[in-house]
């Protein structure tokens, strides 16, 4: 699902959302950043108006936006308390890669700048047109896949990740694609006996230990992968970057 109430061309832009954030950069539209949260990366020097969940209504009303940016319904709160005190909203929720990409261009139609959310799409589609073609097997075929988005308790990812595990040539049996991550015990893990395990654990980046899942004594026989989180946890271009790191691990002789 995606929403957007624009009313006009919007200069100064509040991104509560890492995704959005990540994304007006790749479009090169951070200059209309004002604000941003205190998990987002941004090239801009906008200053911080609080958390992802619990942003700091009077440091947003400090940056004047004529337009707010959010993302998830994990956000839905935030959202309408926004729309409550007459901010514009523009508000993404895309649970499918395909929907990741559509929403680049409902990001840079909400900014002024349609053209650039529409060739930062088009970019991220011949990427992953690129890794489909270099990928030996397909969906149906390839390794599978275990990806954790969270250790305690185990958290095998949904949403988009097992499209982005599909492709780059993998299975990923635990969660249907567009289903919310969700725990998985050790005996769904070690009956799917995957090739490859790939933690990805939310708001950690890459400091995550391989060790960590091994010593947890599962009969898994997997080569255990660390990425930095915002590579598959991420909706923004970022995830395209995912879906190559994950071509690379998983069919190493093709990169």
């Amino acid at each position: 699902m995606q929403e957007s109430d624009t009313r006009g061309a919007p200069t100064r832009v509040v991104s509560l959302a890492p995704s959005a954030t990540a994304t007006l950069d790749a479009m090169g539209a951070a200059d209309r950043l004002v604000g941003v949260t205190a998990h987002c990366e941004s090239e801009s020097d906008a200053p911080v108006v609080g958390g992802w969940l619990n942003p700091d209504y009077d440091r947003l009303a400090e940056a004047d936006p004529d337009l707010v940016c959010t993302s998830d319904a994990l956000q839905s709160d935030v959202r309408e308390e926004l729309r409550n005190r007459g901010y514009e909203v523009c508000h993404v929720e895309p649970a499918r890669l395909d929907e990741v990409l559509d929403s680049f261009e409902t990001l840079g139609a909400a900014v002024g700048r349609p053209e650039a959310g529409e060739a930062l799409a088009a970019d991220c589609r011949n990427r992953l047109a690129a890794v489909e073609a270099r990928t030996p097997d397909g969906p149906d075929s390839g390794p599978v896949v275990y990806c954790e988005e969270w250790s305690d308790p185990p958290m095998a990812a949904g949403n988009w990740v097992p499209d982005a595990v599909a492709a780059a040539g993998g299975r990923c049996p635990f969660v249907d694609a567009g289903d919310r991550s969700r725990e998985v015990d050790r005996e769904a893990v070690e009956r799917a006996d995957p090739d490859h395990v790939v933690l990805h654990l939310c708001g950690r980046g890459d400091r995550v230990s391989p060790e960590s899942f091994r010593d947890r004594g599962w009969d898994v026989d997997a080569a255990v992968h660390v990425l930095d989180d915002s590579l598959l946890n991420q909706p923004s271009p970022r995830l395209v970057d995912g879906v190559e790191t994950l071509a690379d691990l998983l069919h190493p002789a093709d990169a």
